[in-house]
């Protein structure tokens, strides 16, 4: 039995993005005093460091125990930051259905013992112990002894157990008890009133410093200097309340229309009754009618048929075809049954139903699978709620720089109590001085200057239609060195036009018979599968569905009937498609009887029709040419089918292939229950259907400036690899002159071991007169000549193989693999996970259809989709074309050079105000209320706000920005400054005082000699009389002077324009700010008013002190221009260091390339690479899809 010790940890959402471990406690009444005691003693501030710490407030509260008897939990995220939450167990009563729950005959969450509403019951009390988790909710199951999500059907159940199970509907009473266990089928976001914003935005640690500050300046008697920082703070926190409140009430719109609607339900005993959506719960069924509606639920489609658009999730409103799960397997959970092809059951949260079809048993009806915050579109509002924390190097380093900074503090606050209390100031005394100092080190407008580039560039990418709901990722966007790209919608056109068709001649095939020779083409199985085997649909008078199938219909001039109102039958009638005007065929049409739609994972559809007036039962099927030949009789399948093949995919041609058969069946209504395996097999080829996908015309331009950029792009593809690749070369992608070379892996096989074979693959030199293509097998001599000019090319099972028999060699092969065809949407995310653990940081382009996972896996996706935001990614374009990539970059590269100027600008403020209040503190002296004032707001701030905007340069650079505050140049320049800071103002500090006309006992001796006693006796009384904390004196006026400049020189040195963002010149606003804070500057230096040393408490200076300050700073401004510029950014000196000292690079995949670099034996050209093992083991044999288990080539047993 396992001990209490074991019993107190555990894991939820194991392997999931929000994995998190899970500690049990219990509280302690001791403890619990004492802590209370400890929150007054401390005056709260005890409180407050568990408020910013809630583990402390556990293991201070609590003591551990099992989850089972726990009545407080700490979680704990599972990623590098090792997060923590607290939360309260929380009960849920059920003993209203004492009666039934106590009767198993009464209630089926009884007789059904597997449910986790069963499970979660604890059936002494009849309660039910629960947690809430990110709107998600956790209910602890007393069987298994551990937390369980609820609110979403058990994944275990298979096809027959829901129909079976479910199929009839649920009792009111055991709807009651669901809804008490799961919660309401709601996606609530609050808009939280603004005191609530305002007291959690007061009680982050930045403001509660910003107002420490204020206070500590306002006890010093700084008034004025308190008040601006005390304005600002406000100022700052009521925009970011604004910018919440926007977002929650945009967020709160979204979704508010999902908790009101009405749905029809039906409970067992077909009880037919509307009800609110929120009272739907898992397992309930609901009668789906009428057309155009919104789904507020995740639900199995178990009966009928629903035409459904997608856009919400996949940002592309091309209709889907939604089909009825099986009804007759028990042996496996029915999402491993349909294989990734499972959500084509499954209806969508947020989606709208265009249409359903009804059949002979009745209207169309689907099991509610997931509701709430469960559901896709809940997961959705969940992200943008709790985004996912970015591991980006830059937030890292911050924290390591505050400690820095921290660090400098504590030797300040060392100098100022050993200086104070050398002169015997009192205790009281030099703690405030202490913290007047600490304020001074780590400036508390640092955290915001991270932030302000990012702000900005949102702002930018908004304009040219690119939007975002994670705006952190806008900073890792400049570090992004590779690129990923769907091909179809992505950078080729979404529509495609059908060049002609290639009838089979049974052994051979026969001449095309070109798009405007179709006339030609009579009536026949060929003809008939382009009329009937596609999945368009007619709405509104408007036929609408996949490009493919628009343009194949849409060539034979046959028309589709419009159902109408048909859909509102006791069932719908089938689809009929009919000769259009422009046909010159004498029949009435054809009747789709039954339809397989396309699924992406199985690379086909079918269909199963009838000519009108006959009685003969015709089975169609359309796909990838080598998936529809392997369904072919071999006798059927043309002997040049792969030369003719690789003849257009060479071209870039897509290239469907389409078979047919007779199908001997009695029953027309009893489709369902055969298997779709049975139906499909034996199929006669028909021929193929050739279409021209052309580029879209910013593709190859796009590329090519990527490619310029050092930017590696790679294509991740369902389509053929020979296509693919073309398409590669015909954009730029691969470039001409560059080696491909084709990756074939193969599983073991009996006693063959698995295998790797590279094949170096030329293309004609002239593709239009030739449909050859050559392996070139004996020029191959020396493989190292091609240096890393060459691509990897390959399908989707050789990088199954690899992935799973040669997991040390796919590292290598992810070097240079360019082309990735016949990729299922899960493998396309794996490809992306991949590239990110070799260090690079990837980002991805999509049109959104299928590239969803890979998008979210991306550090930066972005969808090409007319919405504002979906579930697809981080980022969505409007601008359907790639061009928003380059936008993305550039403004991504601006943004974190902004971060990191403004960073450095912020920081050296802060160490400079530090280094002034270090010097001034040795004779007990500050700057003034107005002097401070001067600084930060007419001189720092005005800067900060007009320095960062400057716009992204138009072109990217060949490498990227510093994506880390810890690098070498970003240390040695802040180094630098501080240094030269310190000589600056300590050798003014000490020149001063060396000066003849320098007197520490009267400050008005250089401009006002007159009286000298009483010149020494109102200095005295100014200074030893004071009653404010500063006095005026020659050394505060030299090192506020030379600061006030210096400020603005640092702005100028520090601000980067090319190659990341335009030049400084172009940044007008700037530029102005500049101009005017050098005249202020000076003015402030040379000018001789007596009311401008009252106000700004400086003291006249002899015009030989004003141009020796003038040339120091002149000197500050040259040296600091040419070592920031022609030393610290020298990016040549930095690499040629780097190699002097043979400095061994830090990320796998440099590491990786320079390995492969140094192996002669690398790439393995026309070698074949066995794995270690000789037999299959069944035990450890995935799950693979049937549709994967062929590449591009038919195999062996299928054809003659």
């Amino acid at each position: 039995m396992p001990s209490e010790k074991e019993n107190h940890r555990a894991i939820i959402n194991e392997g999931e993005e929000n994995e998190m471990e899970i500690f049990g406690y219990k509280i302690s009444i001791p403890w619990i005093i004492l802590c209370v005691i400890g929150y007054f003693v401390s005056g709260g501030i005890l409180l407050l460091l568990f408020y910013w710490k809630p583990e402390w407030s556990v293991w201070s509260n609590c003591v551990p125990s099992s989850l089972e008897k726990a009545n407080v939990v700490l979680l704990r995220t599972t990623d590098s930051r090792k997060k923590y939450t607290r939360k309260k167990m929380r009960w849920v009563s059920l003993t209203e259905f004492r009666g039934s729950l106590q009767n198993e005959s009464g209630c089926s969450v009884i007789s059904d013992k597997d449910s986790i509403v069963n499970r979660a019951i604890r059936k002494k009390d009849l309660k039910v112990k629960f947690i809430r988790v990110q709107k998600i909710r956790y209910v602890w199951d007393f069987f298994k002894k551990e937390f369980q999500k609820v609110g979403t059907l058990e994944e275990e159940r298979t096809c027959f157990n829901i129909h079976s199970m479910y199929g009839s509907g649920l009792t009111k009473e055991e709807q009651d008890i669901r809804r008490l266990v799961c919660g309401s089928n709601t996606i609530e976001v609050e808009v939280s009133p603004l005191w609530k914003l305002f007291i959690n935005k007061v009680l982050n640690l930045f403001y509660l410093y910003q107002f420490f500050t204020v206070i500590l300046w306002l006890a010093e008697g700084y008034l004025g200097y308190a008040i601006a920082i005390l304005l600002l703070s406000i100022c700052t926190i009521t925009l970011s309340l604004m910018e919440l409140r926007k977002q929650s009430s945009k967020l709160h719109n979204l979704v508010k229309t999902h908790n009101n609607m009405k749905v029809t339900v039906c409970r067992r005993g077909n009880d037919f009754s509307e009800v609110e959506s929120p009272d739907l719960v898992p397992g309930d069924i609901i009668i789906l009618s009428g057309k155009n509606f919104f789904l507020s639920c995740d639900a199995i489609l178990i009966n009928g048929t629903c035409i459904i658009n997608e856009g919400m999730l996949t940002g592309e409103c091309i209709p889907v075809t939604k089909t009825q799960l099986p009804h007759g397997d028990n042996t496996m959970p029915w999402k491993q049954y349909s294989g990734e092809d499972y959500r084509r059951h499954i209806l969508f949260c947020g989606t709208e139903i265009i249409r359903t079809e009804s059949n002979a048993q009745g209207p169309a009806r689907a099991v509610v699978l997931r509701t709430g915050f469960n559901t896709t579109k809940g997961d959705m509002v969940r992200s943008i709620l709790y985004p996912k924390p970015l591991n980006f190097k830059l937030h890292r380093d911050v924290k390591w720089f505050f400690i820095f900074l921290g660090v400098l503090a504590i030797i300040g606050i060392l100098y100022s109590v050993i200086i104070f209390a050398q002169r015997q100031v009192s205790a009281a005394r030099i703690i405030v001085e202490a913290l007047v100092l600490l304020t001074s080190a780590i400036c508390p407008i640092i955290p915001a200057a991270l932030t302000v580039g990012i702000l900005y560039g949102q702002s930018r990418l908004k304009k040219c239609g690119i939007f975002c709901i994670s705006p952190d990722r806008i900073n890792m966007c400049g570090q992004l060195n590779i690129f990923c790209f769907d091909k179809t919608g992505t950078l080729t056109e979404d529509g495609l036009d059908l060049m002609g068709v290639i009838p089979s001649g049974g052994k051979q095939f026969e001449e095309m018979i070109n798009f405007n020779q179709m006339d030609n083409l009579s009536w026949g199985p060929l003809f008939g599968a382009m009329t009937s085997c596609h999945s368009l649909i007619m709405t509104d008078g408007k036929m609408q569905g996949d490009p493919l199938d628009l343009k194949m219909f849409e060539a034979t001039k046959w028309v589709l009937e419009d159902k109408g109102e048909d859909t509102e039958k006791e069932y719908s009638e089938n689809m009929v498609v009919r000769p259009g005007p422009e046909s010159n065929m004498a029949m009435q049409g054809v009747k789709v009887l039954f339809q397989y739609p396309f699924s992406s994972a199985l690379q086909r559809m079918s269909v199963i029709t009838q000519v009108i007036g006959e009685d003969e039962l015709l089975v169609y099927m359309k796909g990838a040419p080598e998936m529809v030949a392997s369904f072919s009789k071999p006798e059927t399948v043309p002997t040049n089918f792969l030369e003719e093949l690789e003849r257009y995919t060479f071209q870039g041609l897509r290239v469907i292939g389409v078979a047919y058969k007779i199908l001997q069946m009695e029953n027309c209504d009893d489709f369902d229950s055969i298997e779709r395996e049975e139906i499909e097999a034996d199929l006669d080829f028909l021929g193929l259907l050739i279409l021209e996908n052309r580029l879209k015309p910013e593709t190859k331009a796009i590329l090519e400036e990527l490619n310029a950029a050092n930017i590696r792009t790679v294509m991740i593809t369902g389509d053929n690899i020979k296509t693919a690749t073309t398409v590669a070369r015909n954009c730029s992608m691969i470039p001409e002159d560059s080696k491909i070379i084709l990756v074939e892996a193969c599983g073991p096989n009996g006693s063959t071991p698995a295998s790797v074979t590279c094949s170096l693959l030329e293309y004609p030199s002239d593709q239009s007169n030739s449909g050859d293509t050559r392996i070139n097998v004996e020029d191959v001599l020396d493989t190292k000549n091609y240096s890393n000019d060459y691509h990897f090319s390959m399908s989707g099972k050789t990088y199954e193989n690899l992935e799973k028999h040669f997991s040390d060699l796919l590292p290598k092969v992810l070097m240079n693999g360019t082309v990735f065809a016949r990729m299922s949407p899960g493998q396309k995310a794996t490809i992306i996970d991949e590239f990110r653990k070799l260090d690079y940081y990837v980002g991805m382009c999509g049109d959104g259809a299928n590239d969803c996972a890979a998008l979210k896996m991306a550090n930066a996706g972005i969808s090409l989709s007319e919405q504002e935001a979906s579930v697809a990614a981080p980022f969505n374009s409007k601008v359907t074309n790639i061009e928003c990539v380059t936008e993305l970059l550039k403004e991504g590269r601006a943004a974190l050079v902004t971060s990191f100027c403004m960073f450095k600008y912020m920081s050296m403020f802060g160490l400079i105000e530090y280094i002034n209040t270090l010097l001034l503190y040795w004779q007990r002296n500050i700057f003034g209320n107005n002097q401070f004032l001067v600084h930060d707001f007419a001189i720092m701030f005005v800067i900060f706000l007009t320095m960062s905007s400057t716009p992204a340069y138009h072109k990217l650079a060949p490498y990227r920005p510093p994506g880390q505050l810890l690098s070498p140049s970003m240390l040695f320049s802040v180094i630098y400054h501080v240094l030269f800071t310190i000589a600056m103002q300590t050798y003014a500090f000490l020149i001063v005082q060396n000066q003849p006309w320098y007197s520490d006992k009267d400050v008005y001796s250089a401009c006002y000699p007159g009286n000298e006693s009483l010149n020494i006796n109102r200095t005295s009384i100014l200074i030893k009389q004071r009653t404010k904390k500063n006095y005026e004196s020659f050394e505060n006026t030299t090192l506020w002077l030379l600061t006030a400049m210096h400020l603005v020189i640092l702005a100028l040195v520090l601000t980067k324009g090319k190659p990341f963002r335009r030049p400084i010149y172009k940044n007008y606003l700037f530029v102005a700010t500049l101009i005017i804070e050098f005249a202020l500057t000076l003015f402030f230096i040379f000018a001789d008013f007596e009311g401008m040393y009252v106000v700004l408490e400086l003291v006249c200076t002899p015009r030989s002190w004003r141009i020796h300050m003038l040339v120091i700073l002149v000197i500050c401004l040259v040296v600091s221009f040419v070592v920031e510029d022609f030393i610290l950014n020298n990016r040549a000196l930095w690499i040629a260091l780097k190699k002097l000292f043979r400095m061994k690079p830090s990320s796998n995949y440099k590491i990786t390339r320079a390995i492969l670099d140094e192996d002669p034996e690398w790439p393995p050209i026309e070698k074949t690479i066995y794995g270690e093992s000789n037999v299959t083991d069944d035990k450890e044999k995935m799950y693979n899809n049937p549709a994967f288990e062929y590449d591009d080539a038919v195999p062996s047993g299928k054809m003659i």
